[in-house]
């Protein structure tokens, strides 16, 4: 299901909020607030005080890579846009093309046994679509100087690469290009084995080190989960594919502990929900995991360990808008979604945010996160 909805082109988030004046930073951006279908207009800096003492965000501190990487197919110039590296050590890699402008439009894979040529003598053999039915994904396996010069973890030659000649991907609707910095989170933690996330876990951006302070010192928690996410081209909207994730015990631990209190769990993106909800079993109870998940989270599913969700305005496309209804339901996201385009608010991984609470009731109906 979908919202019957154009996002018109003036409410894409062209530029960073930081850049949009002076003296501006991460946390000018605005905040809609939905309590079911009541509605409420906020700043982002004050979402400390829309909290309270015992609630816990969870966050995801997947960094983001530099996975995007010009290369040549033949004679055509192409842009990877390297998505997740599989325990064989392939990649699964979407393949766009320059659109003279700067950014990229998208372009059909293949086929098998194609040949890319990188940066550093690096080339790239398609081998398979990810996913039966569609070429946007092609699983690639990589070869040359900085693959094969000594022993490394599968898919580390790739890595390299991004480090030497990757930039964050962009879409259309920004301005310019931006530093990666511009896209990691205050969350971000480097990774042991150097895996990241292609695109950035984006309703964690606004958040600083200062606000950060401000909600612990008001008595709100935080609990680290890590999910890599993959490539979500801007014109497909598939559900979305295995990715790796990672709850630890002492987040799964504080998880429960605060859904068995008066306290309320928001996660902090789609990508935290997806990894808390791979972690939850049947009884709501999260347990400490890690691998891949495929879980789509669906109304019909439901969430059995999450309350609300902070989360960016993007497109109101299927999966996402699935999730956001199994944890707030139809009505109510349809109502934020009205109220985020009459109040004009900006959409897309530079924009304003939207905070799903959960509508005050008393705890003995706390389950209202659809425990079955």
């Amino acid at each position: 299901m979908t919202l019957a909805v154009r996002v018109p082109e003036a409410l894409s988030a062209r530029i960073p909020a930081e850049q949009r004046g002076p003296g501006l930073d991460r946390d000018a951006v605005r905040l809609l607030v939905s309590r079911g279908t009541e509605v409420s207009h906020h700043a982002f800096a004050e979402l400390p005080r829309l909290l309270r003492a015992g609630d816990l965000l969870v966050v995801n501190t997947s960094p983001t890579l530099a996975a995007a990487v010009d290369g040549r197919m033949g004679q055509a110039r192409v842009v990877v846009h390297f998505s997740t590296c599989g325990d064989d050590g392939r990649w699964a890699v979407e393949l766009r093309e320059p659109d003279g402008q700067g950014t990229t439009r998208a372009r059909a894979g293949g086929p098998a046994g194609a040949q890319v040529r990188l940066p550093g003598g690096v080339r790239l053999a398609l081998e398979e679509p990810v996913s039966a039915g569609s070429e946007r994904l092609w699983w690639a396996r990589a070869s040359g100087p900085e693959v094969l010069g000594g022993p490394r973890a599968p898919g580390a030659g790739v890595l390299g690469t991004l480090r030497e000649f990757g930039r964050p991907i962009r879409y259309s609707y920004t301005e310019r290009d931006q530093p990666l910095s511009a896209y990691q989170t205050v969350f971000a933690l480097p990774s042991a084995d150097g895996a990241g996330s292609a695109e950035m876990p984006s309703a964690a951006r606004p958040f600083t080190a200062r606000l950060v302070a401000e909600l612990v010192s008001r008595g709100v928690q935080f609990a680290p989960v890590t999910l890599h996410t993959g490539v979500a081209s801007a014109e497909s909207h598939e559900p979305p594919y295995p990715e790796r994730f990672a709850v630890p015990e002492a987040s799964a631990r504080l998880i429960n502990a605060v859904n068995a209190g008066e306290g309320r769990v928001v996660a902090v993106g789609t990508t935290a929900v997806r990894a808390v909800e791979s972690a939850a079993g049947a009884d709501g109870v999260v347990r400490a995991a890690e691998g891949w998940t495929g879980l789509v989270v669906t109304p019909e599913r439901g969430v059995r360990a999450v309350d609300g969700l902070l989360t960016g305005l993007h497109e109101p496309e299927a999966s996402h808008l699935l999730l956001l209804e199994a944890v707030a339901g139809h009505t109510a996201i349809d109502r934020g979604y009205e109220e985020a385009l009459g109040g004009r608010y900006l959409w897309h991984e530079f924009g304003d945010l939207h905070l799903v609470l959960p509508e005050e009731t008393p705890h003995a109906e706390h389950c209202s996160r659809n425990c079955g």
